[in-house]
């Protein structure tokens, strides 16, 4: 395993983390807690050092399964996980809201219980959209949560680019987590570029495109019910995406697989910190951790993505 340093904060992270949304058990189709403790356990054993979870994955079922792992060797495990779209404090419309550090602030004390630490490495602000007063409350909470010393590290999970310089406008924020992939490649032009610029560590979720570029899924699949994907085969999108990834086959060959090429992809851009792929069982997290050692691409591999997945 190949470690980085998370941008400007020190923190040095595996290159392959763990992403785990998917062992909530609400979101990605069935999962069990025992195979997914024996995933975390396999990648931890295989040198990943990063695990990456939220509030509201599974209600927080997820951090309640990460504690389990992290349990007595805490100092082995740079953790991250967000706050911003679970809670008690909602609008009329059933939305939460967060305009206060305080209503923050319990949340990121939730979760620390949730995770049995008294601090988390990362904690990112969840929200994908531009609320003026919850990114100011966020940014407040921030400075309050680091000088108590329950955060090391803050962020925001977003590929806006005006919502990254607000939250940076006085140079606080130490990490980006977005979505980027070889299917997925709008952040090149202007984020990437500004994030390692000035020195901002940029964590990579949906480094798989959800599971399409593992190239295990077609027209035919069907996802099980509480599956999120259940309804993707119906998008155009998605039968453009398993056209590429038809394609994109072309990039396996005896020393990697698909996925393995995708993953090396978005770890070849130099402001990448870091690929959090998910798992739900110990060999998926084996294939993710062993991309770290994969040869590189080469520059035709890279040139045939461009002129594939352009």
């Amino acid at each position: 395993m190949h470690y980085r340093k998370l941008g400007k904060t020190g923190i040095e992270i595996s290159e392959i983390g763990f992403g785990a949304w998917a062992i909530g058990g609400d979101a990605w189709g069935p999962v069990e807690d025992t195979q997914s403790i024996e995933a975390m356990n396999k990648a931890l054993e295989l040198g990943v050092n990063f695990i990456d979870t939220a509030d509201v994955y599974g209600s927080g079922h997820s951090e309640t399964l990460v504690a389990k792992v992290i349990k007595g060797r805490r100092d082995q495990v740079v953790v991250s996980t967000k706050g911003g779209l679970m809670g008690h404090h909602r609008d009329p419309k059933g939305e939460p809201v967060y305009d206060t550090p305080e209503k923050i602030i319990e949340a990121c004390e939730a979760s620390l219980r949730r995770l049995g630490t008294d601090y988390v490495d990362i904690y990112f602000c969840h929200l994908w959209w531009d609320k003026h007063e919850e990114t100011e409350a966020f940014m407040r909470a921030f400075e309050i949560l680091k000088r108590d010393g329950k955060v090391k590290s803050v962020g925001v999970s977003t590929e806006n680019l005006d919502y990254i310089k607000h939250f940076n406008r006085e140079g606080g924020l130490d990490a980006v987590q977005l979505d980027y992939s070889i299917l997925n490649r709008t952040t090149e032009k202007e984020v990437l570029p500004y994030l390692q610029e000035h020195g901002i560590g940029a964590v990579v979720r949906g480094p798989l495109k959800m599971g399409i570029l593992t190239g295990k899924f077609s027209k035919d699949t069907v996802f099980p019910e509480g599956d999120i994907r259940r309804n993707w085969t119906k998008e155009p999108w998605f039968q453009d995406s398993l056209d590429k990834v038809d394609r994109l086959s072309a990039l396996e060959n005896e020393q990697r697989t698909l996925s393995q090429a995708a993953l090396r992809y978005v770890l070849n851009h130099p402001a990448v910190s870091a690929a959090i792929p998910g798992a739900k069982t110990p060999s998926q997290a084996e294939l993710n951790a062993a991309a770290s050692v994969r040869p590189l691409l080469s520059k035709e591999d890279l040139q045939f993505i461009d002129e594939t997945a352009p």
